[in-house]
């Protein structure tokens, strides 16, 4: 009889109400979210208030001629350029980084051509000799195979002599269009920091308005680089690596045991082993390199899967490195493992999806499960509001974001799982499709949307959750008492919307 007193007592004390463990579990784990997202919100803007730009907390003092020792001043930096059947995008790239302002004895340009595609193969071999032609240092490095996809290309490349010369490396991917001063700003960090093995710049989308998927793409990066890369360069100089647009310190990355192939997110393998061995990262916002976002939703669905799948996985192969490490101090480590990893790649993906596409529909269809008011609305509503502030244009479109991320958060969901128990598509890799500039994307999509099977325009996942959703929604409507229906409805349109495709620039024809 004490022990069931007790056990609703505390149940009582928590919640105030009386409902299921699992969605307890789902409205704590929210709540942990929301409150590490505040804190990187109060962080970053704290560090506005106060102006401490990256030229404050490190020393920047740019590069000069030297009357006597002339260029040499300049250290050598190799640029890589990975690319992979990139037909829209390789003249693009590659004349943004041939185009760099360094002197030309000091810069090699790596172009690092992974393509399958005979006829790309020999346009972006041709792009690459006309450069040379203007006497840019440029290399055209190919492979008899794709073994490792991104970072074995890398990795490959810096095999060779002239790549061993260099002391510093930029990567940039087959669609980002870094501005001429690009070095200028970020290399000074690392050659005046010893402590310094990572400079990463901003991305900035160059088709953001394409359509409503680019839109809300741009809330949810824009969100990512100025709250989650910000805050975790200023608090504990220890940020994921974007994979792209970044500046690696050549004897960071060979200590950190260089690229590798075990995970789908290489960037994000190399920059926690790196600052597992004491090296700091630094972000700055303020420098932006152009690039697309995937305006494909098959595209998208593709990118979604490597980014959820990998850091789970990896999560899986690091974390008892992670622990064991000695060069740390237990607060970066709890840092990592905690914030970084668990709450961030893991449990956020999973909490979304379970409770408010699980757990509320449930409770229209049990009513003895009572969610608390913080849970539907508190939460949800500070994590939205911090989310959007990171793209105020696109303020209006927060019901549409917070709906789209729902929807998503099955595909990442999914992902996780697959990274955490490793199964048959843990590996897998397809490269993001460019569509180039807008006059090239709308004469693909016409092209696409002629031979657009109905096979692969529906998704019965999502069309088949939407169509529960929906009677979930009614079945409230009819019985119900605390007027889900609203989100239920709204909610249901979106998963049965993006089941058919209707969504991105590839739309199916009628």
């Amino acid at each position: 009889m004490e022990k069931l007193f007790t056990t609703g007592f505390i149940t009582e004390f928590f919640v105030g109400e009386q409902y299921d463990i699992a969605g307890q579990l789902m409205l704590i784990w929210g709540q942990i979210r929301a409150s590490l997202v505040v804190y990187m919100a109060i962080v970053v803007a704290i560090n506005m208030l106060f102006g401490r730009k990256p030229e404050k907390r490190y020393k920047f003092e740019p590069f000069e001629d030297d009357v006597e020792l002339g260029s040499s001043v300049y250290p050598l930096v190799l640029v890589q350029v990975p690319m992979f059947n990139e037909r829209e995008v390789y003249q693009l790239s590659i004349g943004a980084a041939c185009g760099l302002s360094w002197p030309s004895d000091r810069i090699v340009i790596q172009v690092l051509d992974d393509s399958t595609d005979p006829l790309v193969k020999g346009m972006v071999e041709m792009e690459c000799n006309s450069w040379k032609s203007k006497g840019v240092n440029i290399h055209y490095q190919v492979r008899d195979n794709r073994k490792g996809y991104k970072a074995g290309a890398l990795k490959e490349g810096l095999k060779h002599d002239y790549a061993k010369q260099c002391e510093y490396v930029v990567i940039f991917d087959a669609d980002f269009q870094p501005e001429p001063d690009f070095l200028n700003r970020t290399i000074p960090f690392l050659h005046h920091n010893p402590e310094l093995a990572l400079v990463q710049a901003r991305w900035q989308f160059v088709n953001s308005n394409d359509c409503l998927m680019t839109r809300m793409q741009e809330m949810s990066l824009d969100y990512h680089f100025k709250v989650e890369q910000e805050s975790g360069s200023i608090t504990y100089a220890f940020f994921g690596f974007n994979g792209t647009a970044g500046v690696w310190r050549m004897a960071a990355l060979d200590e950190a045991g260089g690229w590798k192939d075990r995970t789908t997110v290489e960037d994000m393998d190399l920059a926690v082993r790196a600052s597992l061995k004491g090296w700091k990262f630094l972000y700055i916002g303020s420098l932006r390199v152009k690039n697309e976002l995937p305006s494909v939703l098959k595209a998208y669905r593709y990118q979604q899967h490597r980014w959820s799948c990998g850091p789970a996985n990896l999560f899986r192969k690091m974390t008892i490195e992670i622990m064991k490490n000695k060069r740390v101090n237990w607060w970066k480590k709890l840092y990592v493992l905690y914030s970084f990893f668990f709450v961030r790649k893991i449990v956020a993906h999973i909490v979304t999806f379970t409770l408010y596409c699980v757990v509320i529909p449930a409770t229209v269809l049990i009513p003895e499960v009572i969610i608390p008011r913080w849970g539907t609305i508190y939460i949800p509503t500070v994590i939205t509001l911090l989310n959007a502030v990171g793209t105020p244009r696109s303020f209006y479109l927060v019901v549409f974001w917070v709906l789209f991320e729902n929807v998503m958060s099955m595909h990442r969901t999914k992902a996780t799982f697959i990274g955490l128990f490793e199964t048959q598509r843990v590996n897998e890799w397809v490269v993001t499709e460019k569509q180039g500039d807008a006059s090239k994307a709308k004469a693909a999509t016409q092209r696409s949307q002629s031979r657009f099977r109905i096979g692969e325009r529906i998704l019965m996942l999502e069309l088949c959750f939407g169509i529960v959703l929906l009677g979930c929604a009614c079945y409230d409507l009819a019985y119900g008492k605390y007027h889900y229906y609203v989100y239920l409805y709204l909610q249901a349109i979106a998963f049965i919307t993006m089941g058919c495709g209707y969504i991105g620039t590839q739309v199916p024809s009628s």
